[in-house]
């Protein structure tokens, strides 16, 4: 059986290099994954850019038939007032 003393050697045996290198890995792998997690929030913040984006355009489309509409209607009430002057004359 170890005892902690031997746990402790065997830690120590452990070359400064060695420990420098285990480090650099582990250091390197959460670099990766942060590196990954702010892809992926990037590839999220344009999906929802791009959602936006095409809502607006809906929105401005649906804004034009609407002034397009209500200028016809502007045109005819125009008409038809231009008409009863007319007659009254």
């Amino acid at each position: 059986m170890k005892n902690e003393n031997d746990f402790q050697m065997e830690d120590n045996s452990e070359s400064p290099e060695i420990y420098a290198a285990k480090l650099t890995l582990v250091g390197t792998a959460l670099s990766t994954l942060g590196d990954a997690l702010q892809t992926i929030a990037a590839g999220i913040t344009l999906q929802e850019l791009e959602k936006t984006n095409n809502q607006n355009s809906q929105s401005q489309s649906d804004q034009s038939k609407k002034l397009e509409n209500m200028q016809k209607q502007i045109d005819q009430l125009t008409r038809k007032i231009e008409r009863m002057d007319r007659r009254n004359k």
